[in-house]
């Protein structure tokens, strides 16, 4: 397996890695793989998981909160 050496981690970062693999029963390697997997690794969402996230996006947005003078506005803004 490739091997790599981490230089000049700041001492605050490699307390805290340190903490995180004493909790969780691992050495450091092992927690700083499970960091850069949780960090890196493409999570799966549901399909059921999407829409609810767009409906309460969509709740958050209400229609009163965005004219079409606002969207238009963005727009030109958005445009040399």
């Amino acid at each position: 397996m490739p091997a790599i050496t981490l230089k000049n981690i700041p001492p605050d970062i490699y307390e805290r890695l340190k903490e995180a693999a004493r909790a969780h029963h691992r050495s450091l390697n092992s927690e700083i793989i499970n960091c850069l997997e949780a960090a890196l690794k493409p999570r799966r969402v549901s399909p059921a998981e999407r829409l609810e996230r767009l409906r309460r996006l969509r709740e958050d947005v209400s229609p009163a909160r965005v004219s079409a003078a606002d969207i238009r506005k963005a727009i030109d803004e958005g445009r040399p």
